[in-house]
């Protein structure tokens, strides 16, 4: 299968050329990447020309948000699978691309995804928490709980089923298309891997008045794809984000205790 990977970004020359490399360096044959830029005024562009002969398609122009932006790479997209790599995410390895396309094992499978980790802006080797799609069930999306978009790689063809992202939604149309795709009988299947890094921050995570903006657009898609929830219900996701803060630290406080006990000095 052909794959098509778009990266949106706007002003984003001090992140964007992580994204870059880290495209490169995938061991994926079969591979185009597209880049969406939506008329950067600073060094976004320059670092991207330097890339030009190995990337299928740079255009840049004023857009109407992040979500125009991805639908144009959409429209521009030639291969059979598409995913999103947006300025603030990066692959973790060389083999990323590959290991979320293995998850395509079945006729029927009409998507994937897998786990993603955020950390550090300044410190991208440093991770602050686990985003596991372990857990993720249709049911959970009433809590305001989905899949990790930037590991959501689908066949173009739900886009054609299912349509592109709403432009109405400011900060929850990946929300409200994940949704919309799980209603519409899309097939997704879980890979047992951690295949993205993303930098902690982003407008959705930018302060609390965009957090509850965020959350009501949540209930907002829920409703519209028949999905029962209200913003209290939304609310306790936050338990869950906190759960998995606990994890990580956990399970990185043990393997540091185990390395301090079998590692000598």
């Amino acid at each position: 299968m052909k794959v098509s990977i778009i990266t949106v970004c706007y002003n984003s020359a001090a992140t964007i050329r992580d994204k870059i490399q880290s495209f490169f360096l995938q061991d994926y044959p079969n591979i185009e990447y597209i880049i969406v830029d939506g008329a950067s005024k600073d060094n976004t562009l320059n670092i991207v020309n330097e890339y030009q002969d190995r990337i299928a398609t740079v255009i840049s122009e004023p857009d109407k948000g992040l979500y125009d932006a991805m639908n144009k790479g959409i429209e521009l997209a030639t291969g059979d699978v598409v995913g999103i790599l947006n300025s603030d995410d990066f692959f973790t390895s060389e083999s990323s691309v590959s290991t979320l396309i293995a998850g395509f094992n079945r006729e029927d499978i009409d998507a994937v995804y897998s786990d993603l980790v955020y950390v550090q802006a300044e410190n991208t080797d440093k991770i602050t928490r686990l985003y596991s799609s372990k857990v993720f069930k249709k049911s959970l999306m009433k809590f305001g709980i989905m899949l990790p978009h930037p590991t959501f790689y689908t066949k173009k063809d739900v886009y054609k089923k299912c349509g592109l992202y709403k432009l109405d939604y400011r900060v929850a149309a990946d929300f409200e298309f994940i949704a919309r795709c799980i209603v519409n009988g899309v097939v997704i299947n879980r890979v047992p891997a951690i295949t993205v890094k993303m930098r902690e921050g982003g407008i959705s995570s930018s302060g609390l008045m965009w957090r509850i903006h965020q959350n009501m657009e949540v209930v907002r898609a829920c409703k519209e794809n028949g999905i029962k929830t209200n913003l209290a219900l939304v609310a306790l996701k936050l338990p869950y984000k906190l759960f998995t803060l606990f994890t990580l630290f956990t399970l990185f406080t043990l393997f540091t205790l185990l390395t301090r006990k079998f590692v000598k000095v």
